[in-house]
């Protein structure tokens, strides 16, 4: 029997993009006769550990420690999709084969700069591209996420038909407002659901004392990225930013209306294989994208995302509902 070849995949963070690392994953367990072990931050643990294409996952500590931990695990070959200064020098100081991905760092600044599209694809198929060497193919299954418990002790009835609105984002900029939010809810008569950080509390709050219906439940803070991800599942419908759950909702069978303003899904990092009912709702204020994180706006200090017309989000809703 061949010994099997040993892989290290580093990608530092953040939640969306260690999601999107997951149909590489899989398909480099499925295709290659191989064991694979995950290098991340701390943090980000929890989303990789309960996968069960990965045999390891190393968190990292200080550099010489991790090193340490690396050069007793003698791999064969290194996947860098982080591929930045310290990813680099792992790569350079364990003098493994490696492969790396490419970010196409001028192709992201002619098209938020002069809104010239030389991408024309998702992350994902960039990741496949950066290992084209092992002849692995894309499955073509989306995206995994794996629960790390079967059991879920949460406060909320998963049985009826809900809406799941993930409220939240790493920048302003990149969040529907509080106002447009209650717009929408108190014009359509159907149970949502508010999830998000502990930051997102006083907004959902703030929400659901402005609407004032038996119909909203707010468990922002409340909930584990793990039941967060349960929990939208379960639902008939989901919302949200361009967040990391986003990415996490596409992984489960169920609809998703993305918002899009100071980021566009020109660049690449749109839900993957969604739901074939998925939808995004862009403001009509530019069609390319204002910065590469969503940072900073061109048009306004709040976000462009603040111009979706509340009409379009209510009409996508009760068509998806139907």
């Amino acid at each position: 029997m061949c010994k099997k070849s040993k892989i290290l995949i580093i990608r530092f963070s953040s939640i969306g993009d260690i999601i999107l690392t997951t149909p590489l994953i899989r398909c480099l367990k499925n295709q290659l006769n191989v064991e694979i072990d995950f290098l991340t931050k701390s943090e980000y643990k929890d989303l990789v550990v309960s996968n069960p294409h990965v045999s390891e996952v190393i968190t990292l500590s200080s550099i010489s420690k991790t090193l340490d931990v690396l050069r007793s695990k003698n791999y064969n070959y290194i996947i860098d999709l982080q591929n930045n200064l310290r990813s680099l020098f792992i790569r350079l100081i364990l003098l493994v084969k490696s492969y790396s991905f490419t970010k196409h760092n001028l192709k992201r600044y002619i098209l938020i700069y002069f809104g010239i599209n030389f991408l024309n694809n998702h992350i994902v198929d960039r990741y496949f591209k950066s290992v084209k060497k092992l002849n692995i193919n894309n499955d073509d299954r989306g995206v995994d996420y794996f629960f790390s418990s079967k059991k879920f002790h949460l406060d909320f009835n998963i049985e009826q038909e809900y809406i799941c609105w993930c409220i939240g984002g790493t920048y302003e900029q990149k969040r529907l407002s509080d106002i447009q939010i209650i717009n929408v809810i108190s014009k359509i008569e159907h149970p949502f659901l508010l999830i998000g950080g502990s930051k997102e509390k006083e907004i959902s709050s703030r929400i659901k004392n402005s609407v004032g219906s038996k119909n909203i439940f707010d468990l922002c803070g409340e909930t584990s990225i793990d039941e967060s991800a349960y929990l939208m599942k379960k639902s008939k419908l989901v919302l949200t930013n361009d967040t990391g759950m986003m990415h996490i909702a596409s992984a489960f069978d169920v609809p998703i209306i993305s918002f899009w303003g100071c980021t566009k899904p020109s660049l690449g990092f749109y839900p993957y294989q969604a739901n074939i009912k998925s939808e995004y709702i862009i403001t009509d204020m530019s069609i390319r994208p204002c910065s590469k994180h969503g940072k900073h706006c061109r048009f306004q200090s709040t976000g462009c995302i603040k111009k979706i017309n509340d009409e379009v989000i209510i009409n996508t809703i009760k068509r998806l509902l139907k």
